[in-house]
């Protein structure tokens, strides 16, 4: 499955939009949606589908990206989280 990222930006550059004609007209800030093409941010929700309807695709396929790679997100952090408790819980020594 291709990242969210990659489909947005592969859909701007189909269209031959430039990122500020792209971020204008839905709402944004050009330096944010570098950034979510760049796969540094995520996009919210509401992003996503402003850029569904800008693109005139399939909202459900923007979606879908979004929300698998935000659970993903959510899964790397807890297990991070998990593996930090683990080291500090491994440092103090229990008499």
């Amino acid at each position: 499955m291709k990242k969210l990222s990659d489909i947005i930006r592969s859909l701007r550059e189909k269209n031959g939009f430039l990122l500020r004609q792209v971020a204008s007209e839905i709402q944004i800030d050009q330096a944010l949606l570098s950034k979510i093409e760049r796969n540094e941010r995520l996009p919210t929700k509401e992003q996503v589908i402003r850029l569904a309807k800008f693109y005139r695709t399939d909202e459900q396929i923007l979606l879908i990206a979004f929300l698998s790679e935000k659970q993903a997100k959510i899964i790397t952090e807890k297990n991070k989280s998990i593996k930090k408790i683990k080291i500090i819980c491994d440092s103090i020594a229990i008499d």
